[in-house]
């Protein structure tokens, strides 16, 4: 099997759902515990993200985003390489902050 295959991938999950009635508000839960439930961290506000051991995994995650999504609303996942995640410039105000630390990779004894 080729390296590539075999790195740490990010699956970073951004969406606007609909809050305006009771039955949406509850939809937005139901949406954001599942991601939760499966491993996805908050990044800021609608944006979550999970580290995966490879592209496989993060296909994996992918698809389970694809099975929980409400009948409305906006959803966009994108995966990104550990390279690609280290270079994102996170600020706060006009301070620059360092992104999220990298997870540690699962290790077998």
């Amino acid at each position: 099997m080729e390296w590539s295959k075999w790195r740490t991938m990010w699956v970073i999950v951004m969406f606007d759902l609909p809050t305006d009635t009771k039955a949406a508000r509850k939809r937005y839960a139901q949406f954001r515990q599942a991601m939760l439930k499966d491993g996805f961290m908050r990044m800021q506000y609608s944006v979550y993200m999970r580290p995966c051991p490879s592209e496989e995994n993060a296909e994996v995650h992918h698809k389970r985003i694809q099975g929980m999504l409400p009948p409305e609303g906006e959803v966009r996942v994108l995966h990104l390489t550990d390279k690609q995640f280290e270079r994102m410039k996170v600020y706060l105000g006009k301070i620059e902050k360092k992104p999220e630390k990298q997870m540690a990779q699962l290790e077998f004894l």
